[in-house]
């Protein structure tokens, strides 16, 4: 239902639901995913997409660096897997007579009040003249310093700037959990969450794994940004055939982040 009543959606897609697990480009995700956002866009909705990848698809393309934890590798890295990975969404976007245009952005972009407004002028004009904009960390001159650091808080603060209505995160994971479901099977998924904080006492995050810190902790972090404007979140499957459609026909679960209510 929040996926029908919403004009304006950012969906933030995650490494491992575009990457195969060879590490390449997964085109079969990228083709049921850009037709998705093809009927979003045929019903008269605005979609942004925030994407990770670069680095994967830099690793997958130059091997022999794929060891390499010095920052100007990783770097160098990120600057040739981003050509890949816009030249995979370019072409199959263009089958379907759609243009893409990229955004590099970093922290620092969204703490100045100037490059906020050229960034919202960007995405507008983009979106006005019906071309997708493609939204992704500059890795290849981020440091510490201004790295917003995980695309999940990218997708969040494109959310906000742009003033969307839905943010949507296709990750590998069914949505959040009471605990972790690969090492409790009796783990349920929680359809909707509206109380962010006594969400994080009930259940078990976690302190390692994809479960812990560096997944589940950063889309709470996430969905607190943009309910605090208004703004629902939804997590899901990325790698569900469909997930977006199923979810918007009611067929398919995630977990929905509604903003509290005054």
């Amino acid at each position: 239902m929040m996926i029908r009543n919403a004009n304006k959606i950012v969906i933030k897609v995650g490494s491992s639901t575009i990457t195969s697990k060879d590490g390449t480009i997964d085109k079969d995700f990228l083709d049921n995913f850009i037709l998705q956002v093809k009927n979003l866009m045929d019903q008269g909705k605005k979609v942004i997409i925030v994407s990770s990848g670069a680095r994967i698809a830099g690793v997958s393309t130059i091997g022999k660096w794929s060891r390499q934890q010095d920052i100007n590798y990783k770097q160098a890295l990120c600057s040739i897997g981003q050509v890949e990975l816009m030249d995979s969404y370019r072409r199959i976007f263009n089958k379907h007579g759609i243009h893409i245009g990229q955004i590099l952005l970093t922290k620092d972009d969204f703490e100045n009040k100037d490059r906020t407004l050229n960034i919202r002028n960007t995405l507008f004009t983009l979106i006005d003249e019906g071309v997708v904009p493609i939204v992704n960390e500059n890795d290849t001159v981020s440091v510490d310093e201004i790295k917003i650091g995980d695309n999940d808080m990218l997708g969040a603060y494109t959310t906000v700037v742009w003033g969307g209505d839905l943010l949507v995160i296709l990750s590998d994971i069914d949505g959040i959990y009471d605990c972790n479901p690969t090492d409790n099977p009796e783990a349920c998924l929680i359809d909707v969450v509206d109380d962010i904080d006594k969400l994080e006492k009930e259940i078990s995050i976690g302190e390692t794994s994809s479960f812990g810190t560096g997944g589940i902790t950063t889309k709470l972090k996430a969905a607190r940004m943009v309910n605090a404007y208004g703004i629902p979140m939804i997590v899901a499957h990325g790698k569900t055939k469909d997930i977006i459609t199923q979810i918007s026909a009611g067929e398919k679960k995630g977990t929905l982040f509604l903003p509290r209510k005054a």
